[in-house]
C-alpha cells in the first residue's frame, strides 16, 4: 500500500503557501484597539467626555423594613422606632412591591436572613438610593424613572411631613 505522500495531495501542494488570515482586518483591529485606548486614556486625564455620578451628601436618612404578609400587603416600617411608614395593598405601590421582590431575590441567593433593614438616602443632588444592608447592595432610583423614586423619596416623609 503506497504511503499518503504518493496520493498526490501533498505533491500537488509544494511550493504553494497555505491562506493567511488577511492583513487587513489585523491592521483594522489594532487601530481600533489602540484608537479605544487612546481614547481611555485621554478621558481619565482630561475629564472630557466621563461621565461622573456626583450624589454629594446624605439629606435624609432612613432605615425601614419592608415585609409582606399572607395578604400579600407591604408593609414598610421605620427600623428604629417600630412606627409603620405606609402599607400598599395588592394593587397598590408597584414599583415598591417590585422591588421588594427584587431585594428578596437577591438576599436568598446570597442566604442572608430577610429581617435586616434596608437604608433609604436621600441625596444632596435630589437623587433617592435604596441600599441592601445585609448584602451591600445600592440602586439609584432614578434610573427607573422620576415617579418611582418619588415612590421611595415619600418614605422618607415622617406624618408630620418633615424630613428626618
Amino acid at each position: 500500500m503506497p504511503s499518503v505522500s504518493h496520493l498526490g495531495y501533498f505533491s500537488d501542494r509544494k511550493g504553494r503557501r497555505g491562506k493567511q488570515f488577511p492583513r487587513r482586518i489585523l491592521i483594522g483591529t489594532a487601530l481600533l484597539l489602540s484608537f479605544a485606548v487612546a481614547a481611555v486614556v485621554f478621558g481619565q486625564t482630561t475629564g472630557i467626555g466621563v461621565v461622573k455620578h456626583q450624589t454629594g451628601a446624605p439629606v435624609a436618612i432612613r432605615d425601614i423594613l419592608i415585609t409582606r404578609d399572607a395578604a400579600d400587603i407591604v408593609t414598610v416600617t421605620d427600623a428604629r422606632s417600630g412606627v409603620v411608614v405606609s402599607a400598599f395593598e395588592k394593587d397598590n405601590g408597584g414599583f415598591v412591591r417590585g422591588s421588594l421582590r427584587a431585594f428578596e431575590r437577591m438576599r436568598m441567593v446570597a442566604k442572608v436572613p430577610a429581617t435586616a433593614p434596608y437604608r433609604l438616602i436621600q441625596w444632596e443632588t435630589g437623587a433617592v438610593s435604596l441600599s441592601d444592608t445585609a448584602i451591600g447592595e445600592r440602586i439609584y432610583l432614578e434610573a427607573f424613572g422620576k415617579d418611582n423614586a418619588a415612590a421611595f423619596a415619600a418614605l422618607l416623609e415622617t406624618r408630620e411631613g418633615a424630613r428626618k
